[in-house]
């Protein structure tokens, strides 16, 4: 899996790049990201997949100086980490989340 971060110049934003490859997420139909930054609702940040590979990607525009939170839930029912995040720690359901610091 992979993150992409590129900090903009003129403000305190990062376009982070979220993205599940083809051949982890090859069989799944949907895939949303979700974290503190859309309050845990996966309507709200549902992930594009690309043709080419079956890979699943999004961009988001993320206030930088923060940390967040976060995780993929494929075909609504399975949820992942991010192998490439910055770190993990643990949930109130005694699994873990992905975190990324901006």
């Amino acid at each position: 899996m992979a993150i992409k971060k590129q900090y903009l110049k003129s403000k305190p934003i990062c376009k982070v790049t979220f993205r599940i490859p083809g051949e982890v997420a090859k069989d799944n139909k949907t895939a949303s990201l979700v974290g503190d930054f859309n309050s845990w609702n996966p309507k709200k940040t549902k992930m594009e997949k690309l043709k080419k590979d079956g890979a699943f990607s999004v961009v988001l525009e993320l206030d930088t100086a923060k940390e967040y939170q976060f995780r993929y839930l494929l075909d609504k029912d399975i949820w992942m980490n991010e192998s490439e995040a910055d770190g993990h720690i643990l949930n109130e359901f005694g699994t873990e989340n992905s975190v990324i610091k901006i």
